[in-house]
Order: structure tokens, then C-alpha cells, then sequence
């Protein structure tokens, strides 16, 4: 299965927009703001709460980084009347042509954020670029108390990281982690990574940090709710997140009605094919995920 689901994904890669368009369509807000925000409004009227991301990696030019700077800054004016904050990609604003850029780009959106009186999480992107966002993530910490970032449990580091940064001001998404890695730094074996995941999540309730617990795994979702239960975790110390989409049966709603904030994760924008495109390439199994969904619907 993993051979075709490969070979499916590297097809898909030249085909015309049109006809990538059904494998993204269910999991990405449309292109525009205006639908991403008709999204986040379906969402809150259902009991969940969201955050905002503009799709987009890796820009090339600083003037393109300082138009993603400016469309985060429309975007918190968009959503400041509903319950949802924003996500974004250090890569998205400048950190792969210099670090100095991205953090002031994110030190003006943060600013934006304190303004509204809303949150700002910092994304996690691969390796290369753990340590400058934990960097920008701790500057951030220090100007506003409303910033949070992620980590990614597969990577063999996040333990440490997690020791070094727990406080009572840290807000972290602990989410399994999608990029390629090696051995050297990452937990390859799913069952490990899923201990993993599960340490990490005990580790900054354990301590005085608020932990965001993002995964469509069931079993290990059960596993954190039934720890969250014998260890009397209150509500204020956590919540769920999904990516907006993702067909989960009804276990959302049973999460909902034990009184648990789950936010989902809403993306758009322009660059849905080469986002879509890209995390069908680090993760085949997701083709055969999305075939079957589709033809569910």
C-alpha cells in the first residue's frame, strides 16, 4: 500500500490544479480570507474554537515576506470579533533568507496580536530551523505573554526542550511532526513516537505550562483523556486541535460535550496546491486516507 500511495502522490504532483483540487478541497478554507473567515464562523457556531493559517513556505524575496507580514496583520482585524487566533510559518516570513527578518516581521504581527488582545502561535517547520524559532519564539515571550510556538515529539531533542522551556507562560502544540528526518534525530517506529507524544504531553501538564494536543489519533487521544481525568487536570490546562477536515467520527463531539476546548486548524490561500502537494510527498499514506474519504462522500 505504501508503494502505491507513493506512486499515486508523485502522479498527482503533474496534474492541472483542477484536478488536485477535490484531494485539498476538504481540508483547506478556500483561497480568501473572506472564505476562511465564513469557515472559522461555521466552526464557532458548532461549539469549536480555530486558528487562522495562510498557507505558504519558504518565501524568496523580502518583499514577499513583508506581504505575508501585512496580510497577518488584516487577518487578526478579521477575526478579532471571533473566537479564533492565527498560526504562522517562520519560513513563511523571512527565516530562510535571514533570520533578522522573519523575527521582525513576527515582532510586527505580534504586535498586532497584543493589540487585539489575541494569541500568536509560531509553527514548527523541520530542523534546520528549530533552533531560530525557538529563538524568535523566546524574544516574542518576552514582549507579550499571549505567543505560544510548537513541538514535535518524533524529534529526539523535544524532551530537553520541553524541560528548558516549561513555565507558566509556556503555550505549546505538541503534535507528532510530518517532516522527513533522520534516524540521528528522529523517532522513526509509530508506537515510539506515539510514547513520545504521550510523555510530552504529561511532561508540560506535570509542570506549569498549557499544552495544545494536536492529533487524529484516537487511541492516544483516549490515552491523554483518560490520564487528563485520573490526574484532574483542569480545563484551563489544555485543549485539542485538529486540522480542519479530518473526518474523526464522532469522537469531536465527545469532546466537546466533556467540556474541552478543540480548535481546528484552518488553512488557505494561494498556495494550496504546493501545500497539499508537498505534504502528500512527506506523508503517501495521507493519498490513500484522502481516496477512501472522498469516495465516502
Amino acid at each position: 500500500m505504501n508503494l502505491i500511495n507513493y506512486i499515486l502522490v508523485k502522479i498527482l504532483s503533474y496534474f492541472p490544479k483542477w484536478m488536485v483540487k477535490p484531494f485539498a478541497s476538504p481540508y483547506v478554507a478556500g483561497v480568501t480570507a473572506d472564505k476562511a473567515v465564513e469557515t472559522v464562523k461555521s466552526l464557532n457556531n458548532k461549539g469549536y474554537v480555530a486558528t487562522v493559517d495562510i498557507l505558504g513556505e519558504h518565501v524568496a524575496t523580502k518583499n514577499e515576506s513583508f506581504r505575508i507580514r501585512d496580510e497577518y496583520l488584516n487577518l487578526y482585524d478579521r477575526i478579532k470579533e471571533l473566537d479564533a487566533n492565527i498560526s504562522l510559518k517562520p519560513t513563511h516570513l523571512g527565516l530562510g533568507i535571514d533570520p533578522m527578518l522573519a523575527e521582525n516581521n513576527l515582532l510586527n504581527i505580534l504586535e498586532k496580536a497584543k493589540e487585539n488582545n489575541n494569541f500568536m502561535r509560531i509553527d514548527m517547520e523541520n530542523s534546520p530551523y528549530t533552533d531560530a524559532t525557538i529563538d524568535i519564539y523566546k524574544k516574542c515571550l518576552n514582549k507579550y505573554d499571549e505567543v505560544g510556538m510548537v513541538l514535535q515529539s518524533y524529534l529526539k531533542r523535544t524532551a530537553q526542550d520541553i524541560k528548558n522551556l516549561n513555565s507558566d507562560k509556556f503555550n505549546c502544540r505538541i503534535c507528532k511532526g510530518i517532516y522527513r528526518e533522520s534516524e540521528e534525530i528522529a523517532y522513526h517506529d509509530n508506537e515510539e513516537i506515539r510514547d513520545r507524544f504521550f510523555e510530552d504531553v504529561k511532561a508540560i501538564l506535570n509542570g506549569k505550562g498549557y499544552v495544545a494536543i494536536a492529533t487524529h489519533d484516537i487511541t492516544l487521544i483516549n490515552k491523554i483523556e483518560n490520564w487528563i481525568i485520573e490526574n484532574k487536570i483542569p480545563l484551563d490546562r489544555f485543549e485539542f486541535q485538529v486540522l480542519y477536515g479530518v473526518p474523526m467520527g464522532n469522537k469531536l463531539q465527545q469532546l466537546l460535550d466533556m467540556g474541552y476546548k478543540v480548535r481546528n486548524y484552518v488553512p488557505f490561500g494561494e498556495a494550496w496546491f504546493d501545500y497539499s502537494i508537498r505534504r502528500l510527498k512527506e506523508n503517501p499514506n495521507i493519498m490513500w486516507y484522502v481516496l477512501v474519504n472522498m469516495f465516502k462522500k
